[in-house]
């Protein structure tokens, strides 16, 4: 393969990656390991094939398990943690609630199933909290 060839492919990928598609850093390490070959092809006009390609898939891959870790970490930073759903939120009971029993209450804009699973009853007007989801019922605990 010519050099150029080599370093319009690594083009192509860098451009790739960071302006159409979040492969996950993949490719900037795929297009750089590319543009590598191309110009040790350059410099080295009678590189056999294979041996182009070993370099590509070496470069590629050494440079992926040396560097992608910490590059992408700076670039991209840590993401906030994502809450999933309303787990660990705070409603207030409109109407009491016994231990077992369920009832009705909205949150978020749409209507849920609260039970307590607790032992004690709940009386209307407590804060309570979220303690998991089970489908469409929230099992509630009073807010300490």
């Amino acid at each position: 393969m010519n050099w150029w060839g080599w370093v319009v492919g690594g083009v192509i990928m860098l451009g790739a990656e960071l302006g159409f598609v979040d492969a996950q850093f993949y490719l900037v390490f795929l297009g750089s390991a590319a543009i590598l070959v191309g110009l040790a092809t350059a410099t080295i006009p009678n590189l056999s094939l294979s041996a182009q390609w070993a370099g590509f898939a070496v470069f590629g891959v050494v440079s992926m398990l040396a560097f992608r870790k910490p590059i992408y970490q700076r670039v991209r930073g840590h993401a906030p943690e994502v809450s999933t759903g309303p787990a660990g939120t705070l409603l207030t009971l409109q109407t009491s609630l016994a231990p077992g029993e369920s009832c009705q209450v909205e949150h978020g804009g749409s209507h849920w199933t609260a039970q307590n699973e607790g032992d004690a009853p709940i009386p209307a007007g407590t804060r309570v909290r979220v303690a998991q989801v089970r489908g469409l019922t929230l099992v509630v605990r009073p807010d300490l």
